[in-house]
């Protein structure tokens, strides 16, 4: 199936119309290893991460630009680099028809939402009506749901313009985007390497500046890794948070829609359009949403120690044997800078950190078991055609599901299977409970937990393709936070050596659950307080400068 984007004609068309020990953390080696160069803004580079979104909102109010001209600017930038990228499976064709009708209501002085005129991309395992919604997978290729899932509703009735559908690995399973079925997804910080997954192909989306915020799935780190690994900020929120009405299920006990931005504020922003009880999904939790865009001040605003008396834990268990040193270098600079800002940092255990990766494994992959037995070419899914019940059943899914998800759904009926049901399903979920009072007892001591988003940086398209045990390793930062049902953050505090301008390092903050707005503020401040770089990644930079002085100007304006 070939990408929307990638046809010269639509694209044309488009554009024509438009109690631990205590220790502190201070570390001889430097924060960042390397600066990135970036022609995409002339802001001098102390200038902290500003809100896309805002930015978008101002402009069009005080009419210093229109939606469509928005529009075609967002357009040409994806047009130029969606070849290299790959981010989107599909992307809409009602675009300007959308800009043009906010566009309308401004002339009308109706009031506007509060992400009118921003692109959102959202991930192919979240439905949305009359666009395709594959999950990544053949078994779906020509599926149109009929409805929008709820997360969708709520960002469409906010003014956000959905621009496309994002690659992912098939049905959200895997780490590194490759497992699509349709296209493989890079990172645009270094093409040759992978974007992160499940939910690469949002966060490459947002890194490349191809939309302004977009959803993604996060069942084991699927929102948070591919953060990391692209330089954008990724929100888990808690189980129960966000409505999963509309989200392809995967494993329904671990399943959350999450939120990606090149900003926190972006990230609070879309988070509080998105979340809130739904009727339509029995998961979904009635804890008052607060506004947590009430939590981001100007960095003038803010005190020499504006965290002064925040708890923060470093998991020890994130920094041993295994994880890359670089990144354990980035992560105690990132703990360092939280101690200038006024926490105070200790080091916390969480004795069965390392038995959260298998017993995720296990729990995921069987209940993926009994998700996708509906894709039988009957109820859901493309048919083929087969003279007995048995062999339509066969067929159908054996043509239309990857490898990488024969696997798991083998492994979750084995799982499941009488004889070994107490062996492995039982015993993951008490390991389920011995991580959910791990991180209870850590959070009564301290305010948030902070770790590695990933073990390493970006590594190569390929290379864990075929070692699938080396590929589930580089989740086990984060499967624990899904196990436990919390909230978490990441967001880039650093750089380590790789590709032609540093590959970015995520910094993960847990917190307690429904306390997302306590992320925000320290994630916004931390941001904030960060002087000197920018995460705008080379692609990016080269791009821009490739459609000239005015282009790159527009650009300056608005993003």
């Amino acid at each position: 199936m070939l990408s929307t984007v990638q046809n010269p004609r639509f694209l044309l068309r488009q554009c024509r119309h438009f109690p631990p020990k205590r220790r502190r953390f201070h570390s001889s080696t430097p924060l960042f290893l390397s600066q990135p160069q970036t022609l995409a803004s002339t802001d001098p580079p102390s200038s902290p991460p500003q809100s896309q979104i805002l930015t978008i909102r101002d402009n069009l109010i005080n009419r210093r630009t229109t939606a469509v001209e928005l529009a075609q600017l967002s357009l040409n930038r994806l047009r130029l680099t969606e070849p290299q990228i790959n981010s989107f499976i599909s992307v809409s064709e009602t675009v300007l028809r959308e800009a043009e009708e906010i566009d309308a209501k401004i002339a009308r002085n109706e009031e506007l939402g509060p992400l009118a005129g921003v692109f959102v991309g959202v991930k192919d395992n979240i439905c949305t009506a009359d666009m395709p919604s594959t999950g990544g997978s053949r078994i779906l290729e020509n599926y149109r749901p009929p409805f929008d899932a709820t997360a969708v509703k709520r960002v469409k009735d906010c003014g956000g313009i959905v621009v496309g559908k994002t690659n992912l690995d098939e049905f959200g399973m895997g780490s590194t985007t490759e497992g699509s079925a349709f296209q493989v997804t890079a990172n645009p910080w270094d093409v040759s390497r992978v974007p992160g997954g499940s939910s690469g192909g949002s966060a490459a989306a947002v890194s490349a500046r191809q939309c302004v915020v977009s959803l993604g799935s996060d069942t084991g780190g699927s929102v948070r890794q591919p953060a990391s690994f692209c330089g954008v900020v990724g929100l888990k929120p808690t189980y129960g948070r966000v409505s999963r009405f509309g989200l392809m299920a995967y494993a329904s006990s671990l399943d959350v829609i999450g939120c990606f931005g090149s900003s926190v504020a972006d990230t609070g922003i879309l988070l509080h359009a998105i979340a809130g009880y739904d009727g339509l999904d029995s998961t979904s939790s009635k804890h008052e949403v607060p506004n947590y865009t009430s939590q981001f001040m100007s960095i003038s605003s803010l005190e020499s120690k504006p965290l002064k008396g925040l708890r923060v834990g470093l998991i020890r268990e994130t920094l041993d044997d295994g994880v890359d040193k670089a990144v354990v270098s980035s992560i105690v600079g990132a703990a360092s800078h939280l101690e200038e800002l006024g926490c105070t940092v200790t080091e916390v255990s969480l004795p069965s950190f390392s038995l959260g990766l298998p017993a995720y494994y296990i729990l995921a992959s069987s209940e993926s078991s009994s998700n996708l037995s509906r894709y039988d070419g009957v109820r859901y899914g493309s048919q083929v055609g087969a003279d007995r019940l048995n062999s339509l059943y066969g067929d159908s899914r054996a043509k239309g599901f990857g490898p990488e998800v024969k696997m798991r759904i083998l492994t979750g009926t084995y799982a499941l299977s009488a004889g070994y049901y107490d062996a492995y399903y039982k015993r993951a979920q008490q390991v389920r409970t011995l991580v959910q009072k791990s991180f209870k007892a850590a959070l009564n001591e301290n305010d948030i937990l902070i770790s590695p988003a990933a073990p390493s940086p970006a590594y190569s398209i390929g290379e864990k393709k075929n070692d699938p045990l080396a590929m589930y390793a580089g989740d086990i930062m984060t499967v624990n936070v899904n196990l436990a049902g919390l909230p978490a953050l990441v967001l880039p505090c650093g750089f380590v050596e790789g590709g032609p301008a540093g590959l970015p390092v995520g910094l993960q903050m847990i917190g307690a659950a429904f306390d997302e707005e306590k992320l925000l503020k320290v994630g916004h401040i931390f941001e904030q307080m960060l002087k000197g770089y920018k995460f705008i990644p080379p692609l990016l930079a080269d791009g821009i400068a490739s459609l000239g002085i005015g282009f790159i100007k527009s650009c300056e304006s608005i993003f």
